[in-house]
């Protein structure tokens, strides 16, 4: 068990939460994260791997803000760290020693080929801006992207967006493509990895042939797709689309916002197919909680013009002072707790405990992940996916034994914080456990 446990002692929303809710619901627009609004939990404090809400309601993690809370929440060397730079300067785009610290700590852990950063205050940003390069670098102007994957909700990175999410958000951005991603276990093509062949690639290479004008920029690609569901595609796979890019002379970008700094076991989530992008696109665990993305590229990509004259790849947030010191924090702590290493460990043994909980629960499928970057399916009696209105009910099983979870879709995305260890998910298997019995019943 962990020191506090997950613990319920009032209703869910309990009485402040819900007068506190009712206080904000006349003033804040809609749209907002569905995990927040389902759940209707208003937040106190955190503590590790737990939230607290305004009831003294206690409730284990498994989301850490969609892989953003890398260290938990209330970490003292995170929190001192700002607390100091705060009291000093906190904004500008002038050079200052945390931000030559962060430099140099990313630089430390960067593949070794990619030696400059620029940095941003959100991932759109950032995956924009490497777009921009991009065609700075190479004089073209096509973009290929893949199904399933999420890049941010501006407009320039909506067109890379291979889901229906974009529905009713038109126009977009020409010069984009989309193409199947080798998520195995709901294969467009019905084959079957490796009898494929790796098909969904040399679609890929016909379909740029047939249906563009054979000026692509760049090839964007999540390593391990996040939104779509945690989904891991074999290794030979982003070697192929790596070697595609190099057949077209289009530089790959490869978008670790979420399955960088650790999350997959690994520095960089790349790094378990061997692949050298010429771009990565960085946020999330990168600054540990605080708005702060980033851009890492080759030496001759970053000179291209007129990306790099000046102010013509900067953000009026990106590198500030208090970035600068979220950064130094978060690869600090990162490096000093062996985070990487615990999620690797941690991971395997949650992994693990989900395939056995596999085998009790025929809902429970597609157990599949690399360090605590985990997913699972929800299948219905014919192997379909549950209907939201099902999930939900799973969700709401979770919620109210302690385990805040994205149950809430039926691809299931299981991240807690890199500092999640082997007790606290026993905890949670047990709680899932139990959760899929009642919905069962």
């Amino acid at each position: 068990m962990t020191a506090h446990s997950p613990r319920i002692q009032t209703s869910l929303p309990g009485p402040k939460c819900k007068a506190m809710r009712e206080r904000e619901t006349p003033h804040l627009a809609p749209g907002f994260q569905a995990i927040a609004a389902h759940s209707g939990i208003v937040v106190d404090h955190g503590e590790g791997c737990e939230i607290v809400d305004l009831d003294g309601n206690r409730f284990l993690d498994l989301v850490a803000g969609i892989c953003v809370a890398a260290l938990g929440y209330g970490h003292k060397r995170y929190v001192a760290a700002l607390s100091d730079q705060m009291a000093r300067t906190h904004c500008g785009s002038f050079t200052t020693e945390a931000r030559v610290k962060a430099l140099e700590q990313v630089h430390e852990v960067a593949p070794r080929h990619l030696t400059r950063l620029q940095l941003y205050s959100g991932g759109s940003e950032a995956v924009e801006s490497a777009i921009r390069l991009a065609r700075c670098h190479t004089g073209k102007t096509e973009v290929l992207s893949f199904w399933g994957g999420f890049h941010g909700k501006t407009s320039g990175t909506l067109a890379q967006m291979g889901s229906d999410f974009k529905h009713g958000l038109g126009p977009l951005a020409p010069g984009s493509y989309l193409t199947p991603y080798a998520d195995c276990d709901f294969c467009p093509f019905r084959t079957t990895y490796p009898a494929c062949g790796l098909l969904c690639v040399d679609f890929a290479r016909e379909k740029i042939k047939r249906e563009t004008t054979h000026r692509v920029a760049a090839i964007l690609i999540e390593p391990m797709q996040g939104t779509a569901g945690n989904v891991i595609p074999p290794r030979e796979f982003l070697q192929a689309v790596a070697a595609l890019a190099k057949e077209l002379g289009a530089l790959l970008i490869c978008d670790e916002m979420i399955c960088g700094f650790g999350r997959t076991g690994k520095m960089f989530g790349h790094l378990h197919a061997g692949v050298e992008p010429d771009m990565l696109t960085l946020g999330k665990a990168l600054g540990g909680g605080f708005p702060v993305s980033g851009l890492l590229v080759r030496e001759d990509v970053a000179k291209a013009e007129p990306w790099s004259k000046p102010s013509f790849s900067s953000s009026s947030y990106g590198g500030n002072p208090l970035a600068g010191a979220a950064i130094g924090a978060s690869l600090s702590i990162i490096r000093d707790e062996r985070l990487v290493e615990n999620a690797a460990a941690t991971g395997e043994h949650l992994k693990l405990g989900l395939a056995r909980l596999a085998e009790h629960h025929p809902a429970l499928a597609h157990v599949r992940g690399e360090g605590l970057f985990i997913g699972f399916d929800l299948l219905d009696e014919r192997g379909a996916l549950w209907s939201h209105a099902r999930c939900r009910e799973l969700f709401t099983a979770c919620l109210k034994r302690g385990l805040l979870t994205m149950a809430y879709a039926p691809r299931v995305r299981v991240n807690p914080p890199l500092l999640f260890n082997v007790a606290q998910a026993d905890e949670a298997l047990n709680i899932l456990d139990a959760a899929l019995t009642d919905v069962r019943a």
